[in-house]
């Protein structure tokens, strides 16, 4: 079972999400928050599998939720951005703050639910629009960045695209974990990164996922 917690100052839009996740047999809203500051505690106190967070809310605003809570990674959940703005200089940074996922309200009901079990499972999930923004950032790792990377490294960052977990990697290619640890902050050394979600979405600009 996924448990989602949702982030909305509207309430119709929180109760029209609750209402369709929660006719799904392997999805359950265990709450809802009403602004950026609500959604924070209720991740801290909840720890929910997915985070639906609204960038546009009062008191914090989602950007200022992700900030707090990191990648919110320690407490098992992923974040994925589920907002109506359509300002494509908004979606850097929420990547950037930790989020796992950036679509927008228009998505289809199934396509969302399927967004939400595939950023369950490890994979990182944007609208097409919110892609684009991202490739074509000023922002973003230089394209040769990745040249510096050795066959191995490319193949963990590969699999790093592929949603997979350093264990999973090193089940994959027959090495110890502590190995791939080391090939993942290679990984993101060479490419200038920070974390797992900017070097899986390098890959999938250049063609490496």
């Amino acid at each position: 079972m996924i448990h989602v917690l949702i982030a909305d100052d509207h309430p119709v839009v929180r109760q029209g999400l609750r209402t369709f996740l929660e006719i799904q047999e392997d999805l359950a809203v265990v709450g809802e928050a009403a602004d950026g500051a609500e959604a924070v505690a209720l991740t801290e106190s909840l720890r929910p599998d997915i985070l639906l967070l609204d960038l546009k809310m009062p008191v914090l605003d989602g950007l200022g939720a992700l900030t707090r809570l990191g990648s919110a990674g320690a407490l098992g959940t992923r974040v994925i951005v589920l907002t109506s703005v359509s300002d494509r200089a908004d979606v850097a940074p929420a990547m950037r703050a930790g989020a796992a996922g950036f679509l927008y309200k228009d998505v289809d009901p199934t396509a969302l639910v399927q967004a939400i079990r595939a950023v369950h499972g490890g994979q990182v999930l944007l609208a097409p629009e919110a892609a684009e923004a991202m490739i074509s950032g000023d922002d973003r790792p230089a394209a040769d960045a990745g040249a510096a990377l050795t066959e191995r490294e490319r193949e963990v960052l590969r699999l790093i695209a592929g949603g997979r977990s350093n264990r999973e990697i090193a089940r994959e290619l027959l090495v110890a974990e502590k190995t791939v640890k080391t090939h993942v902050s290679n990984v993101l050394m060479k490419l200038g990164v920070q974390d797992r979600t900017q070097a899986a979405l390098y890959a999938v600009r250049h063609g490496l996922g």
